[in-house]
């Protein structure tokens, strides 16, 4: 996950991004959206069972949350390292 930070005392975020991989998104600049952007990704992947809404959008909310929420970066982080232990593990198993 990729952020940029500003300066002390002068706020966290100026353009939050989240990388997954290869891929890097821009999310919204003001914490208000992001935070009801990813509460709304969460219940519809909750509801993942209707036809237009889909499971996948549980972990995607789980990850806009993470910009701003301590806990949910926290827990983010430990499955990144535990997920790169893994694939790292899993790979020298295969030579």
């Amino acid at each position: 996950m990729h952020q940029t930070h500003k300066g002390r005392g002068e706020g966290l975020h100026k353009n939050p991004r989240i990388g997954f991989g290869i891929f890097t998104v821009r999310l919204p600049g003001t914490r208000l959206i992001r935070t009801v952007l990813g509460i709304a990704l969460c219940i519809g992947g909750l509801l993942g069972f209707l036809p237009v809404l889909g499971f996948w959008m549980l972990p995607l909310g789980i990850l806009v949350l993470s910009v701003d929420f301590h806990p949910i970066r926290r827990g983010r982080r430990r499955f990144e390292r535990w997920w790169g232990w893994r694939q790292g593990k899993g790979s020298s198993r295969r030579r």
